[in-house]
């Protein structure tokens, strides 16, 4: 690529994926014409890289910021992962344990589950995935960028209990935790940073309450017209739902795409 007039932010839940968590062809020559058009399109998303393979596969973006900024990956090379020392993963599954819940581990290969429960299985239905093998000690042995408690409530009780932490509901049945201070918008800066691209525009497309520090980070804020009520109120632009064309919508309005 020549000169890069731009970066592009995506959210993938309720963002870049359908109401299938799918990707449409539309979006995959979308994101190909970025390239085209010198806009690099950047995954941002909760996710880990394991579970973003296909979308990576499907629509030929190479560079991601992955598990709430805890990975930043440019153009197929990762330029910087944060990770958990194994004290800070043992206070946080000996707590899930106490509560009765289930912890899982995430780094960029692996996902490893602390025990199978009926929450668990629900978790991961709702993501349209399979369950994760056991492992309730892969911390001891392992890196761990992320961590994932299994559970529809008691987020005060972690909140209380384990404040060096940073924790985000990703949906109804489990709770995204990462270091303390971390974020999308945290994981941008370091996309920025250690790419050698500061000064680029950038855009920031999203729904959910995690995408904050990612608008906050970004110049152009683009909330889908699915998105929570107070990303909408600091957006710079509202587009349409992901399930109508919103993707496509607010890169022509940017004029990102033709």
């Amino acid at each position: 690529m020549k000169e890069i007039k731009g970066i592009a932010f995506f959210d993938l839940d309720g963002t870049l994926l359908d109401g299938h968590s799918k990707i449409t062809k539309e979006i995959a020559n979308s994101m190909q014409e970025l390239y085209r058009n010198h806009v690099i399109p950047v995954i941002a998303t909760g996710r880990t890289n394991l579970e973003i393979t296909s979308i990576l596969n499907q629509t030929g973006i190479k560079s991601s910021v992955t598990m709430n900024g805890q990975v930043v990956t440019y153009e197929g090379e990762r330029i910087f992962s944060d990770t958990f020392s194994k004290d800070a993963c043992l206070k946080l599954h000996q707590k899930t344990q106490e509560l009765g819940q289930e912890l899982a581990f995430y780094n960029p290969n692996n996902i490893y589950l602390s025990g199978y429960s009926d929450a668990a299985k629900k978790c991961y239905s709702y993501i349209n995935s399979g369950l994760p093998p056991l492992d309730p000690t892969f911390y001891e042995h392992q890196d761990v960028n992320m961590m994932l408690i299994i559970g529809e409530d008691q987020d005060e009780q972690y909140h209380q209990a384990l404040p060096d932490f940073t924790y985000f509901r990703n949906g109804p049945f489990a709770i995204d935790v990462i270091k303390k201070g971390n974020s999308k918008g945290t994981g941008v800066k370091q996309f920025l940073k250690n790419s050698g691209l500061e000064g680029v525009p950038t855009y920031a497309f999203g729904d959910g309450p995690n995408d904050l520090d990612l608008f906050h980070a970004c110049d152009y804020k683009i909330a889908m017209g699915n998105a929570v009520e107070h990303l909408k109120d600091i957006a710079t632009f509202v587009t349409k739902k992901n399930t109508d064309g919103g993707i496509i919508h607010g890169l022509k309005h940017y004029q990102l795409l033709d």
